[in-house]
């Protein structure tokens, strides 16, 4: 662990705190977080709470964009007899994320996988499709906290002002789940509504988050 004085230096330079120690609380879990993965946010906890309303025993959940996993081992640690697994296209947040279930004495399947590649074609159909993909607008840095910006993975965080749904369009077009749930701008709860409808999901809805913005949208396939 750092000394004081380094601790100081380093958040005088708006490095998270998150990061000079390692780790974070969320929900309830003790989350390794490195450069290489993104901080977990209270919301991101919520999308997990609209999750947890599944009450089947046996379910098989899919995390596209897994990060720290820490969304995929919440999921296991409520619901241990569920199947879960969790996808990055990034190599070290897979490495971080099994360290993670290790940490919190969970069995989830982490797997590198490039969902604009063929290798999604591989999966089955689930129960569940979660994601909280990129969706910051390259526009939005400008308003944004120098301690994100700086240090946070800017691939895990920005999509071009030009396709802002990008990552939303090709998870809701593979059509890999049954019930879907994702993580949203709050400036585009209207398009993701309209792009969810036109792909052939029903019981469209959108959730307010704790500071009452559009945060969640979930969706059904027949």
């Amino acid at each position: 662990m750092p000394n004081l004085q380094a601790i100081i230096e380093r958040l005088l330079h708006f490095e998270p705190i998150q990061y000079i120690f390692g780790h974070t609380l969320w929900a309830g879990l003790d989350i390794k977080v490195t450069p290489a993965t993104l901080i977990p946010r209270p919301e991101t906890a919520e999308l997990v709470e609209q999750i947890d309303r599944f009450s089947k025993k046996k379910m098989s959940v899919l995390d596209i964009g897994t990060g720290s996993g820490c969304i995929a081992i919440a999921l296991k640690k409520h619901h241990p007899e569920w199947e879960v697994i969790g996808i990055d296209i990034s190599a070290e947040a897979i490495s971080v994320a099994k360290e993670n279930a290790v940490r919190n004495n969970v069995e989830v399947s982490f797997l590198t996988v490039d969902i604009f590649s063929d290798e999604i074609d591989c999966f089955d159909h689930f129960d569940i499709v979660v994601s909280n993909p990129p969706y910051i607008c390259e526009s939005e840095k400008a308003s944004m906290r120098p301690n994100v910006l700086k240090y946070e993975p800017s691939s895990a965080l920005f999509v071009p002002d030009y396709d802002p749904l990008r990552f939303y369009r090709r998870i809701a077009s593979l059509h890999l789940g049954r019930n879907v749930f994702f993580e949203i701008n709050e400036a585009f709860s209207h398009e993701m509504t309209a792009m969810m409808s036109e792909l052939g999901y029903t019981d469209i809805q959108i959730i307010n988050d704790i500071y009452g913005k559009p945060r969640i949208i979930e969706g059904r396939m027949a």
